[in-house]
């Protein structure tokens, strides 16, 4: 486990940096993701070095959908393991990065538009760990959750996002984790290793202009963007998380796309990064 020597940098506030840390989107994938050496994790790996080092790391997951919002406010949270059906190694997996108690309060605190509620049950998903884990394998970073609110809709956060922006300016970097299309039931396990249907590459090609153009009002409508998007977005929970990658988005700020690829039919990595 992390030292408390080392968690104690950490909890001594944080102060505003001369940066402001860039805002992601990853597509996570299947939870093997965070034990496997391949294509996308490697490319997590390559992510942290490209930019600097978060005091914390707060992350939107498609993994923790509530009634009402919470923030994980634990020293310690623990590593969830919410899947069924993979190898025993899998299982095995301890993430054990510490939590930032005085920086979730902090959130709570910005956030006007809504109740939040410090959380001290969950912990650490397969959304967040799978990922982060790569990225910061010493587990020496702090790393929260922000769960989604099941009761509002797309709209709703949208706009809470904008609320946490603050927060970049002081060294957290804020990860939205789930999958723009993703469609399980129509999954085709031939194409595991890459492949995706015609409606999938249609939909990650609009996705993507939309969001290199700043074109954020159909994405929040997405209901509106025709059949190939209610098969890309069956259900919301993957998707949410893009748009509050999208909220945080500043004035100035440019796009630039990694992990661009269409896996089983009908789900696509393509995940998103902006700022610097």
């Amino acid at each position: 486990m992390t030292s408390l020597s080392a968690f104690k940098k950490f909890t001594d506030g944080l102060a505003p940096q001369d940066y402001t840390m860039p805002v992601l989107f990853v597509g996570h994938g299947s939870p093997m993701n965070g034990i496997e050496d391949n294509e996308f994790s490697q490319r997590w790996k390559k992510l942290a070095q490209d930019i600097p080092v978060p005091k914390a790391v707060l992350v939107i997951s498609a993994h923790w959908f509530t009634k009402g919002t919470k923030i994980t406010a634990m020293d310690f949270p623990k590593t969830i393991h919410d899947f069924g059906g993979f190898p025993q190694e899998l299982f095995a997996v301890q993430y054990p990065a510490p939590g930032h108690a005085m920086l979730a309060k902090e959130t709570v605190d910005l956030i006007q538009s809504a109740h939040v509620e410090l959380d001290h049950d969950w912990g650490l998903d397969h959304g967040t760990w799978t990922i982060v884990r790569h990225m910061y394998p010493d587990a020496d970073v702090p790393v929260l959750q922000l769960s989604i609110d099941y009761t509002k809709g797309p709209q709703y956060h949208y706009d809470l996002a904008k609320e946490l922006q603050a927060l970049r300016k002081k060294g957290v970097l804020i990860m939205g984790s789930g999958n723009m299309v993703h469609n399980l039931r129509m999954m085709d396990w031939n194409l595991i290793n890459g492949g995706g249907y015609d409606w999938t590459q249609t939909m990650n090609e609009k996705f993507k202009d939309l969001i290199s153009n700043r074109d954020h009002k159909p994405l929040i409508n997405y209901h509106s963007m025709g059949k190939e998007a209610l098969l890309a977005i069956p259900t919301v929970e993957h998707y949410l998380p893009l748009l509050y990658t999208l909220g945080l988005q500043g004035k100035n700020e440019g796009t630039s796309f990694f992990n661009d690829k269409m896996v089983g039919g009908s789900l696509t990595m393509t995940s998103v990064k902006i700022g610097a």
